[in-house]
């Protein structure tokens, strides 16, 4: 297992922990405000999304019948695949002790969530489901509508909000981000070969 500690790696990469190290101060501790502290721990929640997700399930499937039932378990599976990734395949390869619970600042974090989880921080999973769930759900129904680009608004909040509240560091958003883009385009790729594209025309 690799153990991403600030110590015992290249000079280069000791200094982006500590940038990520700065920036997660800033975030956490200095770009706050009440508004955010009320409002970023609630983003975290699956079923604060549910009327969203209700939203998807019905628009797809009143307009594409079956396909779009395929549509959605095609979702389903993409939520699943990033999260089979990032939680029990690089997490269980790459050790990163989360801000709330690092040695070196976890008394200075500001904790806004209840727990801090015990399970490596990197990489966030939240993050690569919600980009992974993001990118195929852009790339599939942009041809429905312009205003599909929101999910990715709706990716990156949650992202944020998970180095917010304290549990992540943005490398471990950013990473994870850039994993799960990856496994939505290959998601996008599967269905369009499966199922083709989808239009309203």
């Amino acid at each position: 297992m690799i153990w991403l500690l600030i110590s015992g790696h290249s000079l280069l990469f000791q200094k982006v922990l500590h940038i990520d190290h700065w920036l997660f101060t800033k975030i956490n501790q200095q770009w706050t405000n009440p508004f955010f502290d009320s409002v970023l721990p609630f983003l975290r929640q699956q079923e604060i999304w549910y009327p969203f997700y209700l939203f998807l399930l019905v628009f797809i499937t009143i307009n594409f019948g079956r396909k779009g039932w395929w549509w959605a378990l095609s979702v389903v599976m993409t939520f699943a695949i990033s999260d089979l990734i990032s939680s029990w395949g690089i997490k269980a390869l790459v050790f990163r002790y989360r801000p709330c619970r690092s040695p070196l600042i976890a008394d200075q974090v500001r904790m806004l969530v209840n727990y801090c989880p015990q399970s490596s921080s990197f990489t966030s999973s939240h993050a690569c489901n919600h980009f992974a769930a993001a990118v195929f759900i852009f790339i599939t129904l942009k041809q429905t509508g312009s205003w599909w680009w929101l999910v990715f608004l709706w990716a990156f909040f949650i992202s944020y909000a998970q180095v917010y509240v304290g549990v992540h560091y943005p490398l471990d958003v950013t990473c994870g981000a850039l994993l799960g883009c990856g496994i939505g385009y290959a998601m996008n790729t599967f269905f369009q070969k499966q199922f083709g594209s989808l239009s309203l025309k």
